[in-house]
């Protein structure tokens, strides 16, 4: 195989290895990622409920509010009835004393109904924040699991890219900007091997003469159909 086509093959080959790196990388940070965000949701949570508590109490004091208003109603009603002087006064003084203890027993249950809402939504909350320190130290386990996933991925692609840079430094710069050139749209197809006289960047026959171009491997020859750069594998040779 010609020099220069052999460094085309060997680049192309050398970039499909470090772009397989990516994947890895991906995966390493999703899984921290993953935790981080079932964090995040529980916090979420969290605040919310927080929030609803708030509005809770705050309904809470109104009730208790009007419930103060209504026991000092009551209490001055209480007084009148000892001025009455008409049976028409008397209805009219028992109307406002049926409303208003109605009123009063509305707001005493109302009361207690949002005190037992306060109460699960404050367990529920203590059990959240259970929740969070266990994922906090999930997430410490999974960091320190990641980070050394990571430094591994980083040395190995060091080392490949030490291998591109003296590759690269080596080689005819016009064939290098047209490798790139193809790289742009075939990304890790740029070079393929033909097989059964087909090239495996398009999966398209090639005729005869290109065909025997790319056996002789003395010329880069690129697909007819498609533009990738053939080659011949070293078993077929």
């Amino acid at each position: 195989m010609n020099k220069h086509l052999q460094q085309l093959v060997d680049l192309s080959k050398i970039d499909k290895e470090i772009d397989a790196f990516e994947p890895r990388i991906e995966e390493a940070n999703h899984k921290y990622e993953t935790v981080l965000a079932t964090k995040e949701n529980i916090a979420s949570q969290i605040s919310t409920l927080e929030e609803e508590i708030t509005q809770e109490k705050v309904k809470k004091q109104k009730n208790e509010l009007h419930l103060a208003e209504l026991t000092d109603k009551l209490s001055e009603n209480a007084k009148k009835s000892a001025d009455i002087k008409t049976e028409r006064e008397m209805k009219s003084l028992q109307l406002e004393e049926e409303i208003a203890k109605e009123q009063v027993n509305f707001a005493n249950e109302e009361i207690a109904r949002l005190e037992k809402v306060v109460d699960i939504k404050e367990e529920l909350i203590s059990k959240l924040k259970t929740e969070v320190a266990e994922a906090d130290a999930k997430m410490s386990a999974v960091k320190e699991e990641v980070d050394a996933v990571l430094t591994t991925i980083n040395a190995e692609r060091q080392k490949v890219f030490v291998k591109k840079d003296k590759l690269v430094s080596d080689m005819n710069q016009k064939g290098l900007s047209f490798y790139q050139k193809i790289r742009r749209w075939a990304k890790n197809t740029t070079a393929v091997p033909v097989k059964k006289q087909a090239c495996y960047g398009c999966f398209l026959t090639i005729n005869d003469k290109v065909y025997s171009e790319v056996i002789k491997g003395e010329e880069i020859t690129t697909c007819p159909h498609c533009g990738r750069i053939l080659y011949m594998e070293t078993e077929e040779n």
